[in-house]
């Protein structure tokens, strides 16, 4: 038995499957059953007694059981081994025996020479065509005279049929391996896209995990940090100054509200709280207003230039940089006095800037959490930049810069 490599092509089940061998085997039973009836009218038709008619005709049937029960299976296995060659030689031996009680029978040539051809290998089917196209030769040398035929007559024919039987089996071959060989690239090809469509879905499944980890960071981190913070303070004020401990309380709850807006607007991909009724400028205000409120710091809030109407992505990017920046503000920036908070609008688009006086650091990369990384990640989303500057006892400096060409881009992305 042959071996076959996975990459060889050579098992054509492998690539095509069983319904397009049924199909291509189906052409060819329709040819092999066209050429025996053919033959056998033929057959049955020529003169001669009726020793010339039944035997001929009955060796050739005898090839459609032995073709059907063996050589069938081997042609559409394509495997070559012991078996092939007991066929190809029983259909040489019924081909010959047809053709020595009736010339006629050589018919069955255009039948014979393609299964030989399809059943072994190129050098084996050469072999066994020569010979089943010399026994019409040699019946004529032993039986030409009462025939009224000579070996000359019949050699070049005989020779001709050789030639052609070569070169048909050159191209049957040739057909078959390039068939064989766009069969694996059209397997090759449907596992590529199987495969690119499993990494896209992957990717699909990352990002969005991505998304909501920023989302859950950006609102209900953040909005549980503030609250905390508001209850600490309200309780070291509950006895000595409950006005004050009350308006803290108050806004933790007003805090709260709005992170459960946010938590559930962000599922349904929609448009923060805090930027719907108002312009950027608007939310940006009350994340400043709210720093006040719980930290006492001295925020200073301005707008430069003429602001100009963004695209939703643009404004929420910038939003949530604002609150990253401010959470990072009341987290780290230790003995800060003065926050100011820039939001700046230009012909070349926008700019936003957050920055205090706080002891500051030296950036190396390591200081950079979850939430400076996934603000630099929003910003790229959009085609902006994000900085961050810092130094010891110089305070920090978080800057993004937006290009009035981003593109919109999908809620859902931020």
């Amino acid at each position: 038995m042959r071996n076959h490599s996975p990459g060889d092509g050579s098992q054509t089940g492998a690539y095509y499957g069983p319904e397009s061998g049924t199909r291509w085997f189906g052409l060819w039973d329709g040819f092999f059953a066209v050429s025996y009836l053919v033959t056998a009218v033929l057959l049955f038709l020529s003169g001669g007694s009726q020793v010339n008619h039944s035997i001929p005709i009955a060796a050739l049937t005898l090839i459609v059981p032995w073709y059907a029960a063996v050589g069938r299976t081997l042609m559409i296995e394509d495997t070559y081994g012991p078996r092939n060659l007991v066929f190809a030689a029983g259909l040489v031996a019924l081909f010959c025996l047809t053709t020595a009680f009736n010339l006629v029978g050589a018919f069955a040539l255009f039948a014979v020479i393609p299964m030989l051809i399809m059943s072994l290998p190129m050098a084996s089917a050469v072999v066994l065509a020569t010979a089943a196209n010399l026994c019409p030769v040699l019946v004529v040398a032993f039986t030409g005279e009462d025939l009224g035929l000579s070996v000359l007559g019949v050699l070049p024919i005989s020779l001709l049929s050789i030639a052609l039987s070569v070169l048909l089996g050159m191209w049957i071959k040739r057909v078959v391996r390039q068939s064989k060989e766009r069969g694996l690239l059209i397997e090759e090809l449907r596992h590529s896209r199987e495969r690119v469509a499993r990494l896209s879905h992957e990717a699909g499944i990352s990002a969005e995990r991505e998304r909501l980890a920023r989302e859950i960071h950006d609102t209900l981190a953040q909005g549980l940090t503030s609250i905390i913070s508001l209850v600490q303070a309200a309780e070291s004020e509950v006895r000595e100054a409950p006005d004050q401990a009350v308006n803290h309380l108050s806004l933790a709850g007003r805090v709260a509200k709005e992170s459960l807006a946010e938590a559930r607007d962000f599922v349904a991909a929609l448009t923060p709280p805090a930027l719907r009724g108002g312009s950027l400028s608007q939310a940006v205000r009350r994340q400043a207003e709210g720093l006040i409120a719980e930290t006492g710091l001295e925020v200073r809030c301005s707008v430069m230039g003429d602001e100009k109407s963004l695209p939703m992505a643009v404004s929420v990017v910038l939003l949530r940089t604002v609150q990253e920046a401010i959470a990072n503000v009341r987290k780290h920036a230790k003995r800060a006095r003065t926050v100011d908070v820039i939001v700046v609008f230009d012909e070349g688009g926008v700019r936003l800037l957050v920055r205090d006086d706080g002891e500051g650091f030296t950036p190396d990369g390591t200081q950079e959490g979850y939430g400076l990384r996934g603000m630099q990640a929003r910003v790229a989303e959009i085609d902006g930049v994000a900085s961050v500057t810092s130094s010891p006892g110089r305070g920090t400096t978080v800057e993004v810069s937006v290009p009035m060409t981003a593109p919109v881009g999908e809620e859902s992305r931020v």
